[in-house]
């Protein structure tokens, strides 16, 4: 379902890059994926570039990139949101599950309310109040998210903590890497989770966007800048790469067959 004009509680329904280097992240995905922006600020003043893919009309919004907010943040890094009915509530339930709070609840002009917390795993989460933007309006196609995934040291404990906020459900499969939990909001996939396995990243929500090549788009993103972190690989439900931005944050890439494109 490439549109989007509303998200149940607790699916991923908006994408931000927040980066010290709005331009250069601005160039970088707008190169890969044909996004063009609409400059706003953001509720602290920060600059936030609204992506709309191609030549989309104002309904077709796909991600931000926002400007970070102090030195202390990475050069860049992609963090998700999950919708949801009231953000004072889901703050409270975050707490009680053993999650913390980094930004209470701050109104969006009329756009709606987020607020920003970790979930009890420690992973970065953004809350999405709607108003009148819902978030991502065009999803699922090239140049566009089409899954979110959380990584995480204890599986178990992250379904129970997405149960106990958002009421969402987590079917757990072994497909022989490791447990693997399918976030289901009424019964519909809206995300996964997965173990993350020794060194490396801590816990975190990571980002994947569709794309017609994968293969193209991996050799692309170095061309302008970036890097490949492993693929492109073919996988049971299609070709993937992991990537890294010029400026450094991670995302993966899916391919997507021209079919289901738009």
């Amino acid at each position: 379902m490439p549109r989007r004009e509303s998200y149940t509680e607790g699916t991923p329904n908006w994408v931000v890059l927040r980066a010290n280097d709005v331009e250069a992240a601005k160039a970088f995905y707008g190169s890969l994926f044909g996004w063009t922006y609409e400059e706003e600020r953001g509720p602290n003043g920060e600059r936030i570039a609204v992506a709309r893919k191609d030549d989309a009309d104002a309904s077709g919004i796909v991600a931000a990139i926002a400007s970070s907010p102090d030195e202390t943040f990475p050069p860049a890094v992609w963090n998700t949101y999950l919708a949801v009915d009231n953000v004072h509530t889901a703050v409270a339930r975050t707490i009680t599950g053993g999650g913390t709070v980094v930004q209470a609840p701050i109104e969006v002009d009329d756009a709606g309310v987020l607020a920003l917390v970790t979930d009890a795993g420690g992973a970065p989460l953004g809350l999405w109040q709607a108003r009148n933007r819902i978030g991502a309006t065009l999803v699922n196609e090239a140049g566009t998210v089409i899954w979110n995934e959380l990584t995480v040291d204890d599986v178990e404990s992250a379904r129970a903590f997405y149960d106990h906020v958002f009421g969402l459900t987590g079917e757990i499969a072994d497909p022989g890497s490791g447990p693997y939990i399918t976030f289901k909001a009424n019964g519909d996939p809206v995300a996964g989770a997965c173990a993350r396995g020794g060194a490396g990243a801590p816990s975190h929500w990571h980002v994947y966007f569709a794309v017609d090549d994968a293969a193209h788009a991996a050799a692309r993103a170095v061309e302008l800048g970036g890097d490949v972190l492993a693929g492109p690989m073919a996988t049971a439900i299609g070709p993937m790469a992991a990537l890294r931005d010029s400026l450094g944050a991670m995302f993966s890439v899916f391919e997507v067959p021209s079919s289901e494109n738009g």
